[in-house]
């Protein structure tokens, strides 16, 4: 894509700032319009004949071709990880499986690794048990990538979002901010000594 001083053609088909057809002219002439208008004259279609050109503001053209590019790549999934023991108990496993949720809901992936220390090793259905409890526990927020395997003194496993499960996530959240909210609001109306909706009705 050519602008301005950089055309080298004997005429150029023009098309005005806002998209309007100017016609079959020079370059020396499009450029000329294009400079009154504080705007630059860009090749846009070289192949044709003649080639076309436009006037335009080439910099936020290429800012938006930028955003538009920028647009379909969306959230970059990483790893993320959450360690646990092979006798990790419910109440903390709930704690440390809050993460895990906000990273599949976030759009990442999460490596569940449970780490072996001593003699724990020789125990490693333990560790499996612990992580089909971690699967029940995060339900359909998340498929299986892949499945568990041993690395020395780990066992690990990487999970990833499931776009339905985090779709009815996200909607179950955005329903409670929107309760908490209204019930804020109410509480509010309460503490100035607003009248609420049966005692209006009964004021009326």
């Amino acid at each position: 894509m050519r602008v301005n001083e950089r055309i080298r053609v004997r005429e150029v088909r023009l098309i005005g700032a806002e998209g309007e057809q100017l016609g079959v002219t020079s370059p020396e002439a499009a450029m000329e319009l294009a400079r009154e208008a504080g705007l630059d004259l860009v090749e846009v279609a070289p192949n044709a004949n003649p080639p076309v050109c436009r006037i335009m503001d080439y910099g936020r053209y290429k800012y938006e071709q930028k955003k538009k590019s920028g647009k379909g790549k969306g959230h970059s999934a990483a790893l993320k990880e959450v360690k646990l023991r092979p006798r990790t108990d419910s109440h903390d496993l709930e704690f440390k499986l809050r993460n895990a949720r906000r990273f599949l809901i976030e759009g990442d992936k999460v490596k569940i690794t449970i780490m072996f220390r001593g003699r724990e090793i020789v125990h490693r259905e333990l560790g499996h048990k612990q992580l089909r409890v971690v699967q029940e526990m995060l339900g359909n927020l998340a498929a299986v990538e892949n499945p568990p395997r041993m690395e020395g003194r780990f066992l690990s496993m990487i999970l990833v979002p499931n776009r339905d499960g985090v779709a009815e996530a996200k909607r179950a959240e955005a329903e409670a901010e929107k309760t908490a909210a209204a019930t804020g609001s109410e509480e509010s109306r309460v503490e100035a000594g607003e009248p609420g909706s049966e005692e209006a009705e009964a004021a009326s």
